[in-house]
């Protein structure tokens, strides 16, 4: 398997702050493209559980706040043809507005400036956008205060921290406190100040040195081992990648690596009924040919440049993924193991293959 250096890209285009006098350019337009920085995603993905890119949430919004975008990142137009001004891209991977358990958001905001005729690419990156806080009680704590409550809260809400809760607790970044709710007072035990990429572990204790109620106390220890952040990613090379499924190219990083052999690719299927010419592709059914179709990163995609081409060997893949028989795939993720080739129908392709798996 050819083994390759792989980058993460940086952010093309001019990252501007708007002010309020700047204004719209009526009647001057330019193309503004949007997509994840591949490597930086995948990192992410491989640390932590991250729904697929597709079901991110894009917003996209002028300098006076107005929606020009919004709904589900695969949705929107490969393309966004705008006029000239400062827009706002915000991404994020589900809805956090109060304290949950077990839900971390994932996304990026970035300012963009488009001018008159320009082509702006933006590549977002994938990060923790809400912080987090897990408290391990010790059983002398339990003893200490049986019919104690433990609540994590902020200015959003509170959360009830069991003593036998071991998930984590999220929050927007900001000032989060532990507070105990004993015989109907409540005593704020910690507040700390946490920021986006933030987890911090607390353990609490309880000591009685006599052993008078009076006299307990209660012992906050913050675990350092076990605060982290998600901003720091391994770019370069992976001697693996595509090897398996999980580890496998995106059409992005495919186009980057042709010439592998054997390795894993995924990617919506978009169209099919390829011919060589340019524009030779069809999105929409009903399909002719059963011996190829196209894949690409998003399921919105409408030109066949930012497709990928699989050949379809017969027997059961083609029987499986072809699009005659099956319009139903349409849309549908799809990962494909085989040879990446430079050009089969005028775009890069997967051919040679030996296997498939759905999402």
């Amino acid at each position: 398997m050819k083994r390759k250096m792989l980058t993460c890209v940086a952010v093309l285009g001019t990252i501007v702050l708007p002010t309020a006098c700047e204004s719209l350019l009526v009647g001057s337009r330019g193309e503004m493209v949007i997509n994840f920085a591949e490597r930086c995603y995948e990192s992410t993905k491989a640390a932590y559980s991250l729904p697929d890119t597709n079901d991110f949430i894009l917003e996209v919004t002028d300098a006076s706040g107005k929606l020009v975008y919004g709904g589900k990142f695969g949705a929107a137009p490969e393309k966004m043809e705008l006029p000239a001004g400062n827009y706002g891209v915000k991404v994020y991977s589900n809805e956090f507005k109060a304290p949950a358990f077990d839900l971390p958001q994932y996304g990026d905001y970035q300012l963009v400036k488009l001018n008159s005729g320009s082509y702006v690419k933006v590549n977002l990156l994938c990060s923790q956008l809400n912080a987090g806080i897990r408290l391990k009680t010790d059983s002398s704590f339990l003893t200490a205060y049986p019919g104690g409550l433990l609540y994590v809260k902020s200015t959003d809400g509170k959360l009830l921290y069991a003593y036998r809760e071991t998930r984590i607790a999220y929050f927007n970044p900001g000032q989060v406190s532990v507070v105990l709710y004993n015989n109907g007072t409540e005593e704020t035990l910690l507040s700390r100040t946490l920021a986006s990429q933030q987890v911090l572990t607390v353990n609490i204790s309880a000591v009685a040195p006599s052993g008078s109620a009076s006299e307990r106390g209660i012992n906050i220890e913050i675990d350092t081992s076990r605060v982290w952040t998600s901003e720091n990613y391994v770019i370069g090379a992976d001697k693996d990648k595509g090897a398996e499924p999980s580890n496998a190219y995106s059409v992005v990083s495919a186009k980057e690596n042709i010439g592998d052999e054997d390795v894993w690719v995924y990617g919506y299927i978009v169209g099919g009924d390829l011919t060589s010419s340019s524009s030779g592709i069809s999105f929409a059914k009903p399909f002719s040919s059963r011996t190829h179709l196209a894949i690409a990163a998003k399921s919105s995609v409408t030109s066949k440049s930012s497709c990928m081409s699989v050949f379809l060997p017969d027997g059961e893949i083609r029987d499986e993924l072809n699009l005659c028989d099956h319009p139903e795939n349409l849309g549908r993720q799809v990962f494909v193991r085989g040879d990446i080739v430079s050009a089969y129908y005028g775009i890069p392709g997967v051919k040679n293959l030996s296997e498939y798996k759905w999402q």
